[in-house]
């Protein structure tokens, strides 16, 4: 699947997406991540059909398809109000996709069979969608999407109902059925722990634009704009100007005159503005000596997580300045009012461009 320089507009004046270019290989699973408004869900719709493109082409096996009506894509879709049909039993359900395409009653019979036993719903063929949990109801939608086996299967918000101990495990079936099946997957939502968890790559969405389109582990580890920084995981900033550059490093003095080095990621020339985006959890309590970047700072809050303490700091002028200390249980913990010394390496500081 690929969209080539698509643009949409409800108004003729105001493009909530803008000029996208996207290959999606096969077999892949492609997250669009981004805030409410920023044009992910949009992108979908036109994908499906049910949306227009102002301006562009969308290919489909290399075959265009922006005037093939929806029903004719063969593409399956996954909502979030899973959009079943509650007159209808659960088989009913299913093999209603395979009726419109004419298909016979054995062959129905056969994939409603697989395509139950695939979501581990083989024995609730003949309930009704009330008579299930909201688990049941997504996993019914997920095999309703998969029944008539599409090239590519969409799925919008499809977990944003339910509670969370169920979503995380939903995220671990959806990922196995895509590993198994490996059907090609477009999958919206604006939960980066779902992004994270699923994808082979997530396309970070703001004002109609991808900011940045990566492998999870990448858009973790490198942000490529402080956007995509903020946006992806707990993050801390540290405002600054730029007063050496050296290949890939860089020399900044934060506004509170604290001196520090990162890694020159996306910055503009000395002396101009950064912004520092650092981890909480590369950060050391009392580190040695050898750390590139060591920093004071005084303890506001200290929130116990189980696995570990997240530790509310100021630092450098920021007072919410987040380090997340794994929990040893051999030391004592930290406790407001405290000082101490913070330890970074210049590696794990990454220096972009400021935040608006």
């Amino acid at each position: 699947m690929r969209f080539e320089h698509v643009q949409k507009s409800y108004d003729g004046a105001v493009l909530v997406v803008k000029d996208l270019n996207l290959d999606i290989a096969p077999g892949e699973f492609v997250t669009m991540l981004g805030p409410s408004g920023s044009g992910k869900t949009t992108c979908l719709m036109m994908l499906a059909g049910f949306e227009p493109a102002t301006h562009g082409e969308i290919f489909l096996n290399d075959k265009p398809i922006n005037n093939v009506p929806p029903r004719k894509r063969g593409i399956g879709m996954v909502f979030q109000n899973y959009a079943l049909f509650p007159h209808m039993s659960v088989a009913e359900n299913l093999a209603f996709p395979l009726e419109i395409r004419k298909m016979g009653k054995a062959e129905r019979e056969q994939k409603v069979k697989r395509a139950l036993d695939m979501v581990e719903l083989g024995a609730f063929g003949n309930r009704r969608p009330i008579q299930l949990s909201g688990g049941q109801q997504q996993r019914v939608a997920v095999a309703r999407a998969l029944v008539f086996d599409p090239d590519l299967v969409l799925m919008d918000e499809p977990l944003g109902a339910l509670d969370k101990q169920l979503r995380e495990q939903m995220q671990y079936e959806i990922k196995h059925i895509h590993e198994s099946l490996g059907v090609s997957v477009v999958y919206v939502t604006h939960d980066q722990t779902e992004a994270l968890t699923m994808s082979d790559r997530v396309a970070v969405f703001q004002d109609g634009v991808i900011q940045q389109l990566s492998p999870p582990d990448d858009l973790y580890e490198s942000p490529q704009n402080s956007f995509v920084a903020q946006f992806i995981g707990e993050n801390n900033k540290l405002s600054g100007v730029v007063t050496d550059i050296n290949g890939q490093h860089c020399a900044m003095t934060l506004d509170d005159g604290t001196k520090v080095s990162a890694e020159a990621v996306n910055i503009g020339a000395v002396g101009s503005r950064a912004t520092i985006s650092l981890r909480p959890e590369r950060i050391e309590l009392s580190p040695d000596q050898s750390r590139e970047n060591i920093v004071d700072g005084q303890v506001k809050e200290v929130l116990y997580l189980g696995d570990h303490l997240r530790i509310v700091m100021s630092v450098a002028g920021n007072d919410e300045f987040i380090v997340k200390l794994p929990n040893g249980g051999r030391h004592p913990s930290p406790v407001a009012g405290q000082n101490y010394s913070l330890g970074w390496s210049a590696v794990d500081a990454k220096a972009l461009d400021p935040v608006d």
